[in-house]
């Protein structure tokens, strides 16, 4: 019997055809953190209308480079909506950092927005406002109902702008792309 347990922290999570029509259609999901305890993600191909430019301006953050807030903001996940979480590749420590791996880190702070506002922030980052989340066991059982395809992650692709294509990018590293996927079932 094998005891080991499924860790897909630094995984994509892509979704199957089954889900279009759900808040997580067509999506491809970052994990930060998968145990025991449930695991976590930020969704990295779902833009909102909306700018950095307007966060900053929520937050009262003064723009030194006006570049930076041209920036996307995208819809993290269905959980903690009204909470910023900033993805990237600087492995400085703000406020609030969690470093997943030794190229992507996640920090929930203002002072990480300060930086950037600046031009002093990580050279690739997204920003989310909400992420996603799974309770103990309900992720496996999700991905045992065929309902996600997880792959290892690539930073080259979590900070594509190219939010379109990542599905299909995410499933180019395991060889094949999403159109060849289909929810029909075979009967004989």
């Amino acid at each position: 019997m094998n005891d080991e347990k499924l860790n897909l922290t630094d995984h994509f999570l892509i979704a199957m055809p089954q889900l279009s029509g759900s808040y997580f259609g067509k999506t491809v999901v970052y994990m930060w953190q998968h145990g025991d305890d449930g695991a976590l993600g930020i969704v990295v191909n779902l833009p909102l209308e909306l700018k950095l430019k307007e966060i900053f301006s929520q937050l009262d953050i003064a723009v030194q480079r006006p570049e930076s807030g041209e920036l996307t903001v995208l819809s993290g996940g269905p959980v903690e909506t009204d909470k910023g979480f900033i993805l990237h590749d600087d492995q400085r420590d703000w406020s609030s950092t969690l470093h997943v791996t030794d190229n992507i880190s996640i920090t929930t702070s203002k002072d990480i927005l300060d930086d950037i506002s600046r031009g002093e922030g990580p050279d690739n980052y997204l920003v989310a406002l909400g992420c996603a989340g799974w309770s103990p066991g309900q992720l496996e059982q999700e991905i045992a109902d065929n309902t996600w395809i997880t792959c290892p992650a690539s930073k080259d692709i979590i900070f594509s702008r190219d939010f379109d294509r990542k599905p299909d990018m995410a499933a180019e590293t395991l060889g094949f792309n999403m159109a060849q996927i289909t929810t029909d079932v075979g009967h004989s």
